[in-house]
């Protein structure tokens, strides 16, 4: 009898040291990968230490989940990031035999997300925009206002920003062609009308509503943003972000007005959140006493999963 006894509280004790493996936690576990997709001037990992996506992926891996980060042009008009986005997304498709992604874009990433599940809908179960701006971005507007087309200023632009797109790409491992103009007139009202045109699947036809829960794929989206700008005097950003929030006559984190942010199944639009904090930069000085950005990703990863996504 001691002898079976024996045996028996070994087998318990053998399961309590395999429990953290089998009984992991897999709240953020979704049925297809989750691809992340940075924004303009944005990159995947520098010198593999500054993540764009700073402990979102570690986040969200540790709640189950398989998260790939993706790299396209830092500067560049939407259909060209959107092809670059899309060729890794085959990949890991491929890679993964899962037929299909959630896509989760930051900013422009956001409309490169969108332009992935429209000329690919079979290998995406949904996708998510978070500080996008789908109407256009005021500063976008007012940059393109004041450069005149061929000129010198439009020239200075081109010239420092394609070269830091170029830096930003060989300090991340890979570098891509640049386009500065293209990509400023991407994300101006303008450039943002002729795409949704295009592309309407998701975006409000009101001015701050909400767009189509679905698309006819079976595809499903969501978006969500920010309204605060100086949240935190530690980060380096606030300042610029202060500065720029005045070019908007609404609400805005930043670089993006909230109506225009709206995609989809609006979840949230006035997380005190400006635009870096939205994907928890810098370094994740954000603001105190507030929604972390990660639990945000976390939160809506359960989502996707609960969703059967």
């Amino acid at each position: 009898m001691s002898s079976f006894r024996s045996l028996c509280l070994a087998a318990v004790a053998l399961c309590l040291v395999a429990l953290p493996s089998s009984a992991a936690d897999t709240y953020a576990k979704t049925r297809y990968p989750i691809v992340l997709a940075h924004g303009m001037a944005g990159f995947d990992s520098l010198f593999g230490v500054l993540d764009y996506f700073h402990g979102v992926q570690s986040t969200l891996a540790s709640g189950g989940a398989r998260v790939y980060v993706t790299r396209v042009p830092a500067f560049n008009a939407t259909e060209a990031r959107g092809e670059a986005l899309l060729a890794q997304v085959e990949d890991i498709v491929a890679r993964t035999g899962c037929g299909k992604v959630n896509l989760i874009g930051h900013s422009h990433g956001g409309l490169d997300v969108r332009y992935v599940a429209a000329v690919r809908p079979d290998l995406v179960a949904s996708v998510t925009t978070v500080g996008s701006p789908h109407k256009g971005a005021a500063l976008a507007d007012h940059l393109r206002a004041n450069l005149t087309a061929g000129g010198l200023g439009e020239g200075v632009l081109s010239f420092f920003a394609n070269h830091l797109g170029t830096v930003l790409g060989l300090l991340s491992g890979r570098t891509r062609p640049q386009d500065a103009v293209k990509g400023l007139d991407a994300l101006t009202g303008a450039g943002l009308a002729r795409y949704n045109a295009r592309f309407p699947a998701g975006v409000p036809a009101t001015a701050c509503g909400q767009g189509a829960a679905t698309g006819m794929a079976g595809q499903r989206y969501y978006s969500w943003s920010g309204t605060g700008v100086v949240t935190n005097l530690l980060d380096v950003s606030d300042g610029a972000l202060g500065l720029s929030s005045f070019f908007y006559r609404e609400a805005n984190d930043g670089l993006v007005g909230r109506c225009s942010s709206h995609f989809g199944t609006v979840l949230r639009d006035d997380y005190a959140m400006n635009h870096a904090d939205e994907v928890n930069q810098v370094l994740g000085l954000t603001a105190l006493f507030q929604t972390d950005p990660k639990s945000v990703y976390r939160a809506h990863a359960n989502r996707l999963k609960n969703a059967g996504l």
